[in-house]
Parts: C-alpha cells; sequence; structure tokens
C-alpha cells in the first residue's frame, strides 16, 4: 500500500481550519447553578417570602430570632439535600460518559499506523478500519469494503454495505443518506471486513454531532409534581393569607371590644389610647404573619428533597441511575411508555434456540442431539463459520463472524464431538446468494453448506436421520411446517446440508445434497420483561413497542411478551403512521401496541401527539437518533449500553438495559408521590387546626392557646422531623395497582380532604372541650395562668398529631402496615414524643410550660389519641383511599 495518512505540521493545520473532532462540551450545570434552579420550586419561593416577612419583624424586634432561622434552615435543607442529590448523580454519570472520549482508533501519521484518542481527529486523516471499530468520524472509503451497523443513526439493525466511491460519482441531493453505500458516518460500527476511510467531516459538523447539538435546547415543560405543587402552593398561600386575616381581625375584636363589654364608651376610650391600639395592630400582625408561615408547609420541599435522595440511592442498586430528580417522580406518573423492542424487551443478542432434523423433530438444546446427527451438526456449525470459539470449557468465548453465525456456534459450543477435519476450500457467506460452504477433509470428507432454507431444502434429496442414516428426502412437509410455526415466532432459520462433491470456485457443487437440519435463530423475549410488562400495564400504563423489525417478526414478539392480547390492538408500521393524519392517530392512540419499521421521526411525532392530549410520555432509547424524542418525552430513559449522545438527552439511565428496571422506576417514582400525598395529609391536618383554633379562641375571649413559640415548635419541628420520618416509606407493589394520576390532577385528592377534615374539625372539637369545659378544667391543677392547662393543650396537640402520623402513613385499618420497612418513622416518632416530654419540664416561660402530673397525662393522652378511632371509622365508613 502506498504511504498515505498526515505528517504533524499538517494535523495542526488542518485543526486550525476544520477544527478538531470534539462534540464541545455538553451543558452540564454546576452544584451552584442546580442549587439556583432549586431554587424556582412553588413552595421555596412561598417560603423565601415568608422568610423576608420574619426577618424584617425580627429586625424590628416584633418576633424571636429563632422563627427566621427555623424557616431558612428548612430551605436551605430542602435546595441543598435535592441539589446535592442530582449533582452526586449526575458526576456518576459522567464517568460513564468519559468512557466515550477514551476510545481510540488506528489513525496512519507520519507514515505509521498509531492509535490516537478520537478526539484528536481531523479532516484528511487516514483511518484503519477493522471488525469491532466503532467508526469515529463522516467520511468515504480509500480501500477495502465494510459492513456497518448503523441503528445508533438509522434506528436500523440491518447491516449496511459499504466500499470505496468511484471516480466519477456524482452526489445527489443535499439531504443524508444512511443507505448511500460509499459514506460511512460517525458512531456507526464496523460488522465485518476492513477498509481504510479518509476523513471529511469532524465533531459538531458530523450527522452524529448534529443531532446531539440540537439536544442543548432546553424544553420548558413543567414536570406533573411542579403542575401539581404549584396548584397547592397557591391554594396554600389563599389559605394562609385568609386566614391570618381572619384571625388579625379576631384577636382586634376580641381586645378592642370583647375585653371592653361591647360598650360603646369604653371601645371610644380604649381607642383614644392609640399607643395601646397600636400595640394591638402589630401584636395582630405579628399573629397573623404566624398563621400564614404556619399555613405553608415548609416541610414539604424537604421531604420531597429526602424522599428522592433516599430513592435515588436505592434505584441505583436496582440498575437505575436518575440524571434529574424530577425524572423519578414523573416516571410514576406515566399514562404511555413507547419502548424499544431489542435490548430491552428482548435480550438484544441473537441466539440460537432450536434444532429441526429432516423428521421434523425439535431440539431446543444442542446435548438432545445425540449419536452421528449431533457431530455432522457440531461438524456444519465449527467448520463452516468465520466465527470461532476462544477459551476453555469455563470461559468459552465467541470471537469473529457477524451476529448469526456466532450465535449458530454458541449452540454447539464447548460441546464438541472432538471431530477432525480441515477445511479445505471455502466460500464466505454472501447477502445475495445468502449461503456458505466449506470443503473438509479428516474424519469426514465432503462439503458443508449452510444459508437461506428456500436455497437449500429444495435441493436436498436425503436427510440424515437421528442416528446419522441418509434417508430420502421424499416428503418434506413436517419440515416446512416447522419452519412456519419457527416464523410465527419470530425465529429465522438457516438450513444445514452437505455434499459429497467438491467446491467449483464460487459456485455449490450441483447433484445430491443431504440435510442436516434446521437451526433457528432469534433475538429471545427476556423472561422478567413479561411480568414487568404485564405489571407496568396493570398500572394503567399503555405499551408501546417500537421497532425497526418487519411487521410479522414484531408481531410475534409482541404476541410473547404480552403486548398483543385483545382483536381491538392496533399494529402499525411506519408508512400506515405516515399516511395518518393526527386526529386519526389521537383518536387511534388507546389502542396502538407496536409500530414496526419505525423511523426515528414516529418516536418525537408519538411524543408531540400524547403530549397534546395531556398525556405523560415515557420513552426509550440508546441510539443518536432517539435523542430527540428521549430529550421531548415527559420521562426519557436511555439505555445504559446505549450512545452518550441518547445518555445526555435522557432523565434516568437503566444501567442494565431491561425493561423490568422501568418497572421498578415507576414504582419508585409512585413510592415518592404517596409519600407526598402522606406527608401533605399529616401536614395540613396539623395546619388546618391550628388556623381554626387560632381564629374561634379570641372570639370566644380567650387568649390564643398555643403561644407564638408553641406555634413555631409545632410549625418548625413538627415540619422538619416529619419530613424524615415520612421520606423512608417503602416501594410497596400495591402502588402499581393504582390508575396513574393525571398530569393537572390535584396532588390533594378526594379521600386526603376527607382525611385532613375528618380529623382536624375532630381535633378542633376536642380542642374546644379542653380549653373550655369545666370537666376538663377541674383535671388540671389551679393556677391564675392556667399554666397546666394550656401545658396540657400543647401536649395534647403535639401528641395527637403523632397519633395522626400512624393515620396519615397508610390508607389501611391497620396501621401498623409495613411499618417495619420504614425503621426511620418510629425512631422519628419515638423522638418527637422524647423532646415534647422534656420541653414541657424545661421549656419555662419561652414555650410556656410547666410539669404535668401523671394523671393531667393520662388525661392529655387519652384525648389525643382519639384521632385514631376517628379515622379508623372515617376509613370504615367513607372508604379507604382508591
Amino acid at each position: 500500500m502506498k504511504k498515505i495518512g498526515l505528517d504533524d505540521s499538517q494535523v495542526e493545520e488542518l485543526r486550525q481550519k476544520f477544527g478538531d473532532n470534539t462534540l464541545g462540551e455538553s451543558e452540564t450545570e454546576s452544584f451552584w447553578e442546580k442549587l439556583k434552579g432549586n431554587f424556582g420550586d412553588p413552595m421555596i419561593k412561598i417560603l423565601c417570602v415568608a422568610l423576608i416577612i420574619n426577618v424584617i419583624f425580627a429586625f424590628l424586634g416584633q418576633t424571636e430570632w429563632y422563627e427566621s432561622a427555623g424557616i431558612a434552615l428548612a430551605v436551605i435543607l430542602a435546595t441543598f439535600i435535592s441539589t446535592f442529590s442530582e449533582y452526586r448523580n449526575e458526576n456518576a454519570f459522567q464517568k460513564l460518559q468519559d468512557q466515550a472520549s477514551k476510545i481510540k482508533c488506528k489513525v496512519y501519521r507520519n507514515g505509521d499506523v498509531v492509535e490516537i484518542p478520537i478526539d484528536d481527529v481531523v479532516v484528511d486523516d487516514c483511518i484503519l478500519l477493522q471488525t469491532g471499530d466503532k467508526i469515529p468520524a463522516d467520511g468515504i472509503l480509500l480501500d477495502g469494503s465494510i459492513k456497518v451497523d448503523q441503528s445508533v443513526l438509522n434506528g436500523e439493525a440491518k447491516e449496511a454495505s459499504k466500499k470505496v466511491m468511484p471516480d466519477d460519482y456524482v452526489e445527489q441531493g443535499t439531504s443524508t443518506d444512511f443507505l448511500n453505500e460509499y459514506k460511512v458516518f460517525r458512531g456507526t460500527v464496523v460488522c465485518s471486513g476492513n477498509a481504510t476511510m479518509a476523513v471529511t467531516t469532524v465533531g459538531k459538523k458530523t450527522v452524529y454531532g448534529q443531532i446531539a447539538s440540537e439536544l442543548q435546547v432546553q424544553e420548558d415543560r413543567d414536570t406533573p409534581l411542579k403542575v401539581k405543587l404549584s396548584g397547592l402552593a397557591g391554594n396554600i398561600s389563599k389559605f394562609g393569607y385568609i386566614g391570618g386575616l381572619a384571625i388579625a381581625v379576631a384577636f382586634l375584636f376580641q381586645r378592642i371590644v370583647i375585653h371592653n363589654g361591647f360598650d360603646l364608651a369604653r371601645i371610644v376610650e380604649y381607642c383614644s389610647n392609640w399607643m395601646t391600639v397600636l400595640n394591638n395592630v402589630v401584636e395582630a400582625v405579628i399573629l397573623a404573619v404566624i398563621i400564614i408561615v404556619m399555613a405553608v408547609p415548609e416541610g414539604l420541599p424537604l421531604m420531597i428533597a429526602i424522599v428522592s435522595a433516599l430513592n435515588m440511592g436505592k434505584m441505583l442498586k436496582d440498575n437505575v441511575l436518575v440524571r434529574k430528580i424530577a425524572g423519578i417522580e414523573t416516571a410514576g406518573s406515566i399514562n404511555i411508555l413507547f419502548s424499544d423492542k431489542t435490548g430491552t424487551i428482548t435480550k438484544g443478542k441473537l441466539e440460537a434456540v432450536v434444532f429441526v432434523d429432516g423428521e421434523g423433530r425439535e431440539y431446543n438444546d444442542y446435548s438432545k442431539v445425540i449419536g452421528e446427527l449431533g457431530k455432522l451438526l457440531s461438524l456444519s456449525v465449527y467448520s463452516n463459520s468465520s466465527a470461532m470459539v476462544v477459551g476453555g470449557s469455563s470461559n468459552t468465548k465467541i470471537i469473529g463472524g457477524n451476529a448469526t453465525e456466532r450465535a449458530i456456534l454458541g449452540f454447539v459450543a464447548g460441546k464438541s464431538n472432538n471431530i477432525k477435519a480441515a477445511t479445505i476450500e471455502s466460500i464466505p457467506f454472501n447477502s445475495e446468494n445468502k449461503y456458505s460452504a466449506a470443503h473438509v477433509h479428516g474424519d469426514y470428507h465432503c462439503t458443508l453448506i449452510k444459508g437461506a432454507p428456500e436455497n437449500i431444502i429444495s435441493r436436498c434429496t436425503n436427510y440424515f436421520d437421528v442416528d446419522g442414516q441418509k434417508k430420502s428426502f421424499e416428503s418434506k412437509k413436517a419440515v416446512e411446517e416447522q419452519i412456519d410455526k419457527l416464523a410465527a415466532r419470530a425465529i429465522r432459520v438457516l438450513a444445514l446440508a452437505t455434499t459429497e462433491l467438491e467446491l467449483n470456485g464460487e459456485e455449490l457443487p450441483e447433484g445430491e445434497w443431504t440435510l442436516v437440519g434446521i437451526i433457528g435463530i432469534r433475538d429471545e423475549v427476556r423472561a422478567e420483561s413479561i411480568p414487568a410488562i404485564d405489571e407496568v400495564q396493570n398500572a394503567g400504563v399503555q405499551v408501546v413497542m417500537i421497532t425497526g423489525d418487519r411487521k410479522d417478526t414484531a408481531v410475534a414478539i409482541a404476541k410473547e411478551a404480552g403486548l398483543i392480547k385483545k382483536d381491538t390492538d392496533i399494529v402499525l408500521t411506519s408508512e400506515e403512521l405516515q399516511e395518518m393524519p393526527d386526529e386519526d392517530l389521537k383518536k387511534k392512540l388507546k389502542d396502538i401496541r407496536v409500530v414496526s419499521r419505525a423511523l426515528p421521526s414516529d418516536k418525537s411525532r408519538f411524543v408531540r401527539i400524547a403530549q397534546e392530549m395531556n398525556l405523560v410520555v415515557g420513552m426509550t432509547g440508546d441510539g443518536v437518533n432517539d435523542s430527540p424524542a428521549l430529550k421531548k418525552a415527559d420521562v426519557g430513559f436511555a439505555m445504559g449500553g446505549g450512545t452518550e449522545v441518547a445518555k445526555e438527552a435522557s432523565d434516568i439511565v437503566i444501567m442494565d438495559d431491561n425493561f423490568s428496571s422501568i418497572d421498578k422506576a415507576i414504582l419508585y417514582g409512585r413510592t415518592i408521590f404517596n409519600s407526598i400525598r402522606k406527608f401533605i395529609i399529616f401536614q395540613l391536618t396539623i395546619n388546618v387546626t391550628a388556623v381554626l383554633i387560632s381564629f374561634i379562641a379570641p372570639l370566644l375571649g380567650m387568649e390564643n392557646p398555643l403561644s407564638i413559640t408553641q406555634i413555631l415548635w409545632v410549625n418548625l419541628v413538627m415540619d422538619t422531623l416529619a419530613a424524615l420520618a415520612f421520606g423512608g416509606e417503602p416501594a410497596l407493589k400495591r402502588f402499581m395497582k393504582e390508575r396513574p394520576k393525571r398530569r393537572d390532577e390535584n396532588i390533594v385528592s378526594p379521600y386526603m380532604w376527607r382525611s385532613i377534615l375528618t380529623v382536624s374539625l375532630w381535633l378542633f372539637a376536642v380542642s374546644l372541650f379542653m380549653l373550655m369545659s369545666p370537666f376538663a378544667a377541674s383535671l388540671f391543677r389551679e393556677h391564675p395562668g392556667n399554666i397546666y392547662m394550656l401545658t396540657g393543650y400543647f401536649s395534647f396537640f403535639i401528641f395527637a398529631s403523632v397519633f395522626n402520623a400512624f393515620n396519615a402513613r397508610t390508607e389501611k385499618m391497620n396501621l401498623f402496615d409495613n411499618i417495619g420497612k420504614n425503621k426511620g418513622f418510629i425512631r422519628v416518632i419515638a423522638l418527637i414524643v422524647v423532646i415534647q416530654v422534656l420541653m414541657t419540664y424545661l421549656g419555662g416561660a419561652v414555650l410556656r410550660c410547666a410539669g404535668l402530673t401523671a394523671a393531667e397525662w393520662v388525661f392529655t393522652l387519652a384525648l389525643a389519641l382519639t384521632v385514631i378511632p376517628v379515622d379508623l371509622i372515617k376509613k370504615a365508613v367513607l372508604g379507604v383511599q382508591k
């Protein structure tokens, strides 16, 4: 070969002129940028407003400093935990991506072949391509011929032939044509052959790079959780402001009107002392601010951050790497999931799964093909293949050849019958003739033939029986019926035959051929995919398989995987899909189960159509061609074995390329959503009760039964600790039996409202009984300031909340349902109880507390405990959550 390639000076000159082969740094956010983004959460915004108001009042000396400190702590913890979790997983993801930049290629430089990193390739470089190499840039062949797998770009699993461009070739059109046999593209893989390529395009200007660049455009579609929380934040703000204003008015009414016995003269006289009135107004405003702050569940962002962080760690152990924390919860809201077939539903690897002899008998394992027939099968596979077996019996490995030959060789690998046979002459597989052949000498003197059944069976006059004896092959019906049955199961078949005649150049010999048998190959459905698909479907998620396979193959796989079950299930080809208007597609979407011969544009169209129908869309993919759809989907699932561009476009990376891991991601998403709802029940029950009693007490002529510092204790400590308690709730399989939540569905469900209102109204009624009943007052020691009774009420409020936490954490009648799987809940509840008891004895004037006697404790706890039977009655009468 003549001296080709660049020298160092040419490389530098071309790099300056055309650039290098890097795709450019992807726009990844720093820790501080992620932190800033998390402050955009609607709940965090409300908390920040409340914090500003509190800081102003603290500077005016009207509130305690620790009130502002508590709110600030809740904000910082919530944002830092979620940011740190995302940043940590992003770093784990980046380690995966770093492997891509370490890929090396063989380049002619300075007259020698050297290995250089893919990023250092420049235009006009001459690259040596061999089987298994990944093509590093776009270009043309200078020498040789190869077959390449271009599925990362066009989704087509079929190998494409590439050869040297003739001198008189004229380019037709300007659009990219992956089937152009004279052009090779970055990211594709050499399946067979050897060649030398000249680089014409590098970096971002390659087809691969252009797709990667398009993904830098940010989408502004909010996640379902953000939509729901925005609605909740708005409602809570209204409730807090209305409640705060009403309580401020009630407080002033109590101080100005009720304290003066509704006597107009006394009221006028009282109001003439403007300093006293101003002081009352300031107190009313402070109380209103405290109520507004209390109405906001500042523990909710913290709880979401904690539960997301905990589950991100668990998911990583289950081969699910979460790149974007919002992707977890969104996965639980998916209505429709578009899934690839190869490698996700199937194993993504061709395997020989069955052998059929000349009499139509099936053997699903080589060890069952005994005697002489087994030897002939072994000979036919080992000696007529460009693949080879390396390693010992314990670590057998098959290398070389194409995927089909490796699959067939795998059927007999490691189980050789010690046949001695040397290949004298061979014809390699040819896609046009669809056969390969080899003439062998040794224990056997014959020509081995392997190829498409339609080209071989018709020429066989004999077949080998189970003992290896030749029998006349008069009726081929049994074999042909088996081939039809295998085709219905998406099993591709090759025929094996022998003849005693020698090869004549590239032509197969004429004369008597003897059929050894039929070997069936397929990409097997993953055993674990079948129950996983069934579980996802039972969870109300529509699963649509998108594949580049032929329609009949796709249907066979879909039936086996459980995707097609009814006559109304629709299977479309890409061609049929493209002819269908959007409105017709929207009408039929709910019944579509399979799309065959799919194009990358089909995926993007499905995402757009489904989102226009207000569905939450999940999309799987592994190729560069899948990346736009992964980016646009509400949740993009990239496969761990896929391209770095697909992973960059995704929200979640499925490390083991397995559909069952997608099933787990959906379960974890639903777990997070259910944990959030449990916390909201717990939180809003406390808040509604506190607002009601704070509003009514002044109107009844009482001082507020909860002091400002006590309200802060309830608000800050209970929020933070409760977030930890509900954050560890386990992922339960029953969550997969729930229907998907609509994207715009209210986060507070009717079941939750029933729980919140039932318990809060009960606690409000019991509060009035405890504060106004002479009987309740008689059970506490007398004190001028009612310190013992008010301490009892404060403890009642805390312990009622503690008992209600058991009600909130499960919709079941059994309050201890799966509680052993959340040991953190038990520890946090115990900690709250201990702190509350200590507060009553050590709180003193700061918390307006005094130690209680045993009898006072029994009465307080008995009243608090009533929330449990009340909620159980509610569940029994009104029903549990559906």
